[in-house]
């Protein structure tokens, strides 16, 4: 293969299978904050804790519609951006999370030690997915660059 058919095909943007999967994230995303705007809207007398934890819900999941709909409507390439985003989007829900829930474990004057092992479970697997995301944008910006540096010293 030569480096412009490489340069051609990483220009390339999301394939078919990618923009099916995007919509599908926000198609969860919207019906996710549809269900509980739903439910939070039909209960007049939850505790306001709950209200909070029904609110921060539907954020998370408006957020990740949008980021669905961002990602397909791209016209091109993306080089791993969407991968990035969805990582930041990823530890952004679990910094909600934890929060959350140490506030509420404090309220109570009790820190659950199963909550705080989920926690930092969710934690690292955030921290990891946005770790490999990045790495494998790098690569392929780096892979980008050699190419377009060969392709011109042609």
């Amino acid at each position: 293969m030569t480096p412009e058919e490489v340069l051609a095909r990483l220009d390339t943007p999301l394939s078919l299978r990618r923009r099916v999967f995007y919509l599908a994230v926000a198609f969860a995303g919207l019906t996710g904050s549809a269900l509980i705007g739903l439910l939070w809207a039909t209960e007049p007398g939850l505790p306001t804790r709950t209200g909070v934890a029904f609110g921060v819900l539907v954020a998370i999941g408006l957020g990740w519609a949008a980021f669905g709909g961002w990602a397909v409507t791209r016209r091109m390439p993306l080089f791993a951006r969407d991968r990035v985003v969805a990582g930041w989007l990823g530890v952004a829900a679990w910094v909600a999370f934890s929060v959350g829930a140490l506030v509420i474990s404090l309220l109570r004057h009790d820190l659950e030690l199963a909550l705080l092992g989920v926690v930092l479970l969710l934690g690292a697997v955030a921290a990891l997915n946005l770790r490999a995301a990045r790495r494998a944008r790098a690569v392929l910006v780096r892979r980008r660059n050699a190419l377009a540096a060969t392709e011109t010293d042609e």
